[in-house]
């Protein structure tokens, strides 16, 4: 019989690219369907050409944002930030860390029916505003010293709503508002990889923010620990099938946790300004060894459903012939890159150093996936104990 979880313990925390990347003056391009008119982006940084089908828009290297400071006011307190995407799996754990460490905390939030009580539980400031909404972010970033920007589209939505449109938006509110630092979370190998939508956008939004003259930070992640709890451990736990890939892709999977503590040392570290950073966790790990090692601390065997390559590459093809399964593809294309021979992953000795922090004290993934198990396992047992003694009373 399977194993059901309580649900209080389930929870979990075609791109046309012209880039060389010797030539930093080559323009960047993807295909969209809006109309250039709901972009924001000054026109000397864009060039549109029409189509019967769509239009391709150029994101332009040079000259991106193109934004006025507004007069100096009163000054902003350097520990006032602004958290966009503070619901998320990376953004909540931005939060907390920055109101342990004593900055004074604001959360951009999308208006949404289950409002994000657990922020204002926390001692944060909630605000409603929405990146597809341009008008929405100007007021967010009043009395904000520095915006960190964990944002990403849900799911059900186009890439790019969010993902460029919203960011080029933010980035450029954020120019003409006077923020004084900027810290954007990408994908390592973003620029390796034009065929990807996702990617492609990081990569472009790496270099629109470059060109804006804000003072930035970049920050390029591998993989989150957080995500493979819903992907693997429970499905484990559950007797349910878990997904995997017969690709050996590596992958260095990072707390995230860690991810920002180290962002706030980076964001204190004034050498820092105008850097690229990755952040990879201690080791690399392919899907079945990952899968492996859950089994191991569960006690029991996974129920592995194993997808070939050729089946997720086939599936990006057929979608492709349909306009409206082009957001479905999309993503297809970014599983894809995730199936294929690479790893992801980065050297971190240079970066230990230069943040000053020492490698033991970064979570490895079976530290982090022990914890879990180990503390599933007992909730489990004392739940189990207390319904046998609950069956005994009555």
């Amino acid at each position: 019989m399977a194993l059901r979880l309580p649900t209080q313990l389930a929870t979990r925390g075609t791109f046309n690219h012209h880039h060389n990347p010797r030539n930093a003056s080559t323009a960047l391009s993807w295909r969209r369907t809006l109309s250039p008119d709901t972009l924001l982006i000054p026109s000397s940084s864009l060039t549109t050409k029409k189509s019967h089908v769509q239009q391709l828009v150029t994101c332009s290297a040079s000259g991106s944002a193109q934004a006025v400071n507004l007069a100096p006011g009163t000054p902003v307190r350097p520990t006032s930030i602004l958290v966009v995407g503070a619901t998320g799996t990376l953004g909540r754990q931005i939060v907390r860390r920055a109101l342990d460490e004593g900055y004074d905390v604001r959360c951009l939030v999308r208006p949404r029916p289950a409002p994000a009580d657990f922020l204002r539980d926390w001692g944060a400031t909630v605000v409603n505003a929405d990146l597809s909404k341009p008008e929405t972010i100007p007021a967010t970033l009043v009395g904000v010293h520095t915006v960190i920007d964990c944002a990403t589209g849900r799911p059900e939505e186009p890439i790019k709503t969010v993902d460029w449109e919203g960011k080029v938006a933010l980035i450029q509110c954020a120019k003409a508002m006077g923020i004084q630092k900027y810290v954007f979370f990408s994908i390592h190998n973003c620029d390796k990889h034009p065929e990807v939508p996702l990617m492609e956008i990081k990569y472009c939004t790496e270099k629109f923010l470059q060109d804006s003259s804000l003072p930035h930070i970049t920050i390029r992640l591998c993989g989150f620990m957080q995500g493979l709890i819903g992907q693997y451990a429970v499905p484990i736990l559950e007797e349910k099938s878990v997904w995997g890939t017969d690709a050996p892709t590596r992958i260095a999977y990072m707390d995230t946790q860690d991810i920002a503590r180290l962002t706030f040392i980076a964001l204190r570290n004034e050498e820092i300004n105008g850097k690229l950073l990755t952040f990879a966790g201690p080791r690399a790990w392919t899907t079945q060894e990952v899968i492996a090692l859950c089994e191991r601390l569960a006690g029991q065997d996974a129920n592995v459903t194993t997808v070939p390559v050729t089946i997720l590459r086939f599936t990006r093809q057929l979608t492709r012939f349909f306009e409206w399964t082009n957001d479905v593809a999309d993503r297809l294309a970014f599983s894809e890159v995730l199936t294929s021979d690479t790893i992801f992953s980065a050297p971190m000795t240079e970066t230990y150093n230069l943040l000053g922090v020492d490698p033991k004290d970064i979570v490895s993934l079976e530290k982090y996936l022990q914890d879990y198990f180990t503390n599933i396992l007992k909730k489990l047992k004392d739940i189990k104990a207390q319904s046998k003694q609950t069956d005994i009373i009555f």
